[in-house]
């Protein structure tokens, strides 16, 4: 096991300091596996009809609301058997949920933008849906869909929640982030209702019985498909998200293709798939307010309850700016992230925390196993280019995580604060890592390395300043 604080100060380092017994992994599941993998994985195909939104009474010049037009238009798509749903270019006013069905796909054309309502009673009545992990009855997402299948959202149009720290935003309480918010302590937050629903969830309260919504104060994710096969959201720009951006949950055959994240305010996550199999994330680009990409698979004993993994994801050729992360496992993963491939990524921003990070602690539990990372091209971060913490949040339990099978190789960086940073537990170290023919540029600071087990560095350079 290995813990202390590593700094070179030689031009390179070429090493291995400890055979890793684990390698057998590596044959079982490795690159080998990823045209297998992509192969399962099939974007949806629409029927050749089409439904224009403005003949069901949408208004392209956003003076009334178009949430009914819009809804009826793909209610009809459904009922015809499936088809294209298009949005034309114009700004669309929508006061309230958009439901998307089997067979539809809502097509957003080149200038076309969805205005969504900031106000939370719009959003009623409430639905099922999860908050950082864990499942309840509230706000129905902006675009939500429950047990469908074949289910679209393209296009080069763009969706904006329109949320702000006048409203959606001033839930979350205290925020550090890049976007100004002037909340103060005694003003009200989520707080209060997140920890009810933690007891409520630790205690065995059913889901449904776990009722928020009105005056709760948790915020809603702005595109949710909850339980559905077959989902495709291509090439549409998301901007001012209430909260996670992107959410497929429990969630079967996931692509997300040429989508571009633009939204900057607290738990801003570009695209979280949770507990979902097979997923495809490429050439997208993510600038937001929190981690570009967070894989998740449900938080403390929801996540246990359910046991259902996030595995067998391919994310490729993306580009990651301002975030708390480029590609992140965790922290919300109770019920285990696997098999997770990620290729041919470009990260650069100053406000770019990390580049791949793993989260976690002992409240959380689960498993982070089998990541492989490659062809990543790193500018800059403004901490450690590959961060593993197993004291995330600094909570504390009965439930270790288990963190192994890291596979990094062909990562270059070029300025950072650190270049690892990996902190295990003591009595459960991450087991396990194995960094090949990377250069770490402009590291500030020594790596720190605590409780590791199993550390290979074969051809690691590390450039002095």
């Amino acid at each position: 096991m290995l813990k202390y604080t590593h700094h070179v100060a030689a031009f390179f380092l070429f090493c291995t300091m400890a055979s890793s017994s684990l390698r057998a992994d590596e044959a079982t599941i490795g690159w080998h596996s990823v045209d297998e993998i992509v192969a399962k994985i099939s974007a949806p195909r629409f029927a050749d009809r089409e439904f224009d939104v403005t003949d069901y009474g949408a208004d392209g010049k956003g003076k009334k609301n178009s949430q009914v037009a819009i809804n009826k238009a793909i209610d009809a798509c459904h009922d015809a058997g499936g088809g294209r749903v298009l949005v034309p270019a114009g700004e669309y006013r929508v006061d309230g949920p958009i439901r998307l069905r089997s067979n539809v796909n809502l097509h957003l054309a080149a200038e076309s933008t969805l205005l969504f309502s900031t106000q939370p009673s719009d959003y009623l009545p409430n639905v099922f849906t999860r908050f950082e992990g864990t499942e309840l009855m509230n706000y129905s997402p902006p675009i939500y869909a429950f047990g469908e299948s074949n289910i679209g959202l393209t296009g080069k149009g763009t969706i904006d929640g329109q949320a702000s720290h006048d409203n959606w935003w001033k839930w979350k309480g205290r925020w550090s982030g890049s976007s100004k918010s002037d909340w103060k302590k005694g003003d009200p937050d989520q707080s209060t209702a997140l920890e009810k629903l933690l007891s409520q969830a630790a205690e065995g309260v059913a889901p449904e019985e776990r009722v928020y919504g009105e005056k709760s104060l948790l915020r809603s994710n702005f595109v949710q498909p909850y339980r559905c096969q077959n989902v495709l959201i291509e090439g549409i720009t998301v901007k001012n998200s209430p909260m996670w951006c992107l959410h497929p949950v429990l969630c079967e055959n996931v692509v997300v293709r040429g989508v571009t994240v633009d939204s900057h305010g607290p738990n801003n996550d570009g695209c979280n798939p949770e507990s979902c199999r097979y997923v495809l994330i490429e050439d997208c680009t993510f600038d937001t307010g929190d981690d570009c990409i967070a894989i998740k698979s449900g938080r403390n004993s929801d996540g246990r309850r359910l046991n259902t993994p996030s595995e067998f994801y391919v994310i490729r050729n993306c580009r990651m700016r301002d975030g708390h992360g480029g590609v992140v496992l965790g922290s919300e993963m109770s019920g285990g992230v696997r098999n997770i491939f990620v290729e041919d990524c470009e990260m650069d921003s100053p406000n770019l925390e990390r580049a791949i990070r793993l989260k976690s602690n002992s409240m959380r539990g689960g498993y982070l196993e089998n990541l492989f990372v490659r062809n990543v091209k790193v500018g800059q971060v403004s901490d450690a280019v590959l961060r593993v913490n197993l004291h995330y949040a600094d909570e504390t339990g009965d439930y270790p995580p288990v963190v192994r099978n890291i596979y990094i190789e062909n990562l270059t960086s070029e300025k950072s604060k650190y270049a690892f940073y990996f902190r295990g537990l003591e009595d459960h170290p991450i087991e396990s890592i194995t960094i090949r023919n990377c250069t770490f540029a402009g590291a500030a600071k020594p790596s720190i390395i605590e409780h590791v087990k199993e550390l290979s560095l074969e051809e690691v350079m590390m450039p002095l300043k």
